[in-house]
C-alpha cells in the first residue's frame, strides 16, 4: 500500500481523489497523530478487535474507508511496519534486525521492490509498504463489580508467601521472579494476584512458550474465574478477536499485541523456544503497558538470573518445597562407561539394564531419557527384550499424545523419551533415569526439570532419579547442587517434614 501525506494527515492511495504524490509508509518521515474527536461515532467491534493490538489491514474485516475514518478522527493510528536505522532494517512487530531474515520481492501492492521481514512471516507479511494499526481511542470497558475468583482451595505456607509477593507486584506495578521447585503448585500461587488485577479493572495475560500448556491451563482458569471471558490464544485459535480481561496465550501470539496488558505473567521463562528467540522476548516487552507488572515463573532460572537473585539485583521469591512437604528426590550419579560404543555392538551398559530390570520386576513405571532420537531408536529393540510393551516417544512422533496417555493409564511400564517430556507432564509414581547425562543437551535446567518428574504425588512423594554418565559435567553438578540447596532452604523454613 502507498500513502499520500497532506494537510497533516496520511491518506491511503486507494482513497485519494487527486493526484497526490504517494510513498511507501516506511519512507514517510513522521506519521501525524490525529486529535481525538469525541463526537465521532466509532465502531465498537473495531474497538474490540484492535484495542491493545498491532494488526495488519489484512487481519481486519472492515472496509478501508471505515478504518481510515477512525484514523482521521483520532481513534486509531498507522505505524510503520519496518523502519531503517543506519541502513539497517528493523521490524516493528517482532524487533528483528538480522539482515538474514529480511528479503526483497516485487510487491504488487506498492509497485516497487519491497523489503519484508521473514522472521514473523507466519503472522502475515510486514514490509516497507505495510502499516501496523493500533487503537488510540478509549479502551473497552471491563466491568468487574465483585472479585471474580471462586477458588476455595488452600495454599501451603510456601505458596502463601509467594502469593502475597505476587499480589504486591501486581499492586505496585513491579517485576517479580517466582522461583518454585517442580511440583510446587505455581498455578495456584497466581490466583489471588490475578484476582486483584481483575478487580482493579486491569487486563492480565498469562503467556507460555508451548501450545499444550495453554490448552492445559485454559480450563483450569475458566473454572476458577467462571464469570469473566478468558481468551485462549495459540495457532488456529478461535479466540483470535476476543477482547478479554484474562488472556492465556503462547508467546508467539503476543506478536499481535501492543501496549495491551497491565500484568503479564510469563510461565516457563527458561523454556525453549522463548529463551532462544529474541523475537519472543521483544513481543513480551511490546505487549506490556508502560506502567505494568511482570511476573516470571520458573523452576530453573538461568545462571545469570540466579546470580542476580543472590546479589539482590532481582526481586524474587522462592517456593523451595512441594505441597506434600517431602524433600525433592536428589539425583544419583552412576558411571556407565562408553555407552555409545556399547550401543554400536547392540548392547546396553549392564548397570542400566539392571536399573531397568529391577523396576520392571517391581511393576514400577519409569522414564528413560535419551539425548538423541537415533540413539533412542537403537535402544528400543534392546529394552523390548525386557518387556514387549516398552515404547519410545519424541517431538516428531505422530502418536506422541497417545503414547503419553498410555503411560498415564499405566499401560506402558517404561517410556523412552527425548527432552520433550522434561516438563509439563506428571505421572504419579515413577522413577527416572537419564542415559548419557553428560550430553550437552542436558543442561542444568533440563536436568533439574527431569529430576522434577519424580515424587510429585503426595501418595508417592519419593522415587529414584539416576544420571548415567560417561563423565560428570558442570551441568550435572549444578543441577544436583540446586536441588540440595532447595531442600536445605525448605528445611530451614520449616516447609518439609523429613
Amino acid at each position: 500500500m502507498r500513502f499520500a501525506l497532506f494537510e497533516n494527515k496520511v491518506m491511503p492511495e486507494k482513497l485519494l481523489t487527486s493526484s497526490e504524490k504517494t510513498h511507501r509508509i516506511s519512507f514517510i518521515e513522521s506519521i501525524p497523530h490525529q486529535e481525538l474527536n469525541k463526537a465521532f461515532s466509532y465502531n465498537k467491534e473495531l474497538q474490540l478487535q484492535l484495542s491493545g493490538k498491532q494488526l495488519l489491514l489484512d487481519d481486519l474485516s472492515f472496509p478501508l474507508q471505515n478504518i481510515h475514518e477512525h484514523y482521521e478522527n483520532g481513534y486509531l493510528h498507522y505505524r510503520k511496519g519496518l523502519t531503517t536505522e543506519k541502513n539497517k532494517s528493523i521490524c516493528q512487530r517482532c524487533g528483528n534486525q538480522d539482515k538474514h531474515f529480511f528479503a526483497r520481492f516485487p510487491c504488487a501492492r506498492c509497485g516497487e521492490e519491497c523489503v519484508y521481514c521473514r522472521k514473523c512471516i507466519m503472522m502475515g507479511r510486514v514490509g516497507e509498504c505495510t502499516p501496523l494499526l493500533s487503537w488510540t481511542g478509549p479502551s473497552p470497558y471491563l466491568e468487574c463489580s465483585v472479585p471474580p475468583l471462586t477458588w476455595d482451595g488452600t495454599l501451603s505456607d510456601g505458596q502463601q508467601t509467594a502469593s502475597r509477593r505476587v499480589v504486591e507486584a501486581v499492586q505496585n506495578n513491579t517485576e517479580l521472579l517466582v522461583w518454585a521447585v517442580c511440583g510446587a503448585g505455581k498455578t495456584e500461587v497466581l490466583f489471588e494476584g490475578i484476582n486483584q488485577a481483575l478487580t482493579a479493572g486491569k487486563r492480565v495475560c498469562l503467556a507460555t512458550p508451548r501450545t499444550d500448556v495453554v490448552l492445559e491451563l485454559t480450563p483450569r482458569f475458566k473454572k476458577v474465574f467462571p464469570n469473566i471471558p478468558v481468551a485462549s490464544l495459540y495457532g488456529g485459535s478461535e479466540d483470535r478477536h476476543l477482547y478479554a480481561p484474562l488472556t492465556i496465550a503462547t508467546t508467539h501470539q503476543l506478536l499481535r499485541f501492543y501496549q495491551a496488558f497491565d500484568t503479564i505473567i510469563l510461565d516457563e521463562v527458561d523454556a525453549f523456544p522463548y529463551t532462544a528467540d529474541e523475537t519472543l522476548q521483544y513481543a513480551v516487552r511490546q505487549a506490556r503497558k508502560s506502567t505494568s507488572s511482570m511476573i516470571y515463573l520458573t523452576a530453573t532460572p538461568n545462571e545469570k538470573w540466579q546470580q542476580e537473585c543472590r546479589q539482590g539485583k532481582r526481586e524474587f521469591v522462592t517456593i523451595p518445597a512441594r505441597f506434600h512437604r517431602h524433600p525433592l528426590p536428589v539425583p544419583e550419579f552412576h558411571w556407565c562407561g562408553n555407552w555409545e560404543k556399547q550401543l554400536k555392538k547392540d548392547r546396553l551398559p549392564s548397570n542400566i539394564s539392571q536399573w531397568l530390570q529391577i523396576r520392571l520386576d517391581a511393576n514400577k513405571q519409569c522414564l528413560l531419557f535419551v539425548p538423541k532420537i537415533e540413539k533412542m531408536e537403537k535402544i528400543l529393540p534392546l529394552v523390548r527384550k525386557l518387556h514387549p510393551k516398552i515404547k519410545a516417544v519424541h517431538a516428531e512422533d505422530p502418536k506422541r499424545k497417545e503414547k503419553v496417555q498410555a503411560m498415564r493409564n499405566k499401560e506402558t511400564p517404561l517410556l523412552l523419551t527425548t527432552t520433550i517430556l522434561e516438563r509439563g507432564v506428571t505421572f504419579p509414581n515413577i522413577d527416572v533415569a537419564v542415559l548419557g547425562a553428560e550430553d550437552r543437551i542436558f543442561t542444568e535446567s533440563a536436568l533439574v526439570q527431569i529430576a522434577g518428574r519424580v515424587g510429585r504425588s503426595s501418595l508417592a512423594p519419593g522415587g529414584n532419579i539416576t544420571f548415567f554418565h560417561y563423565g560428570k559435567t558442570e551441568a550435572m553438578l549444578r543441577a544436583k547442587r540446586q536441588i540440595l540447596n532447595m531442600n536445605e532452604e525448605a528445611r530451614k523454613k520449616g516447609l518439609i517434614d523429613y
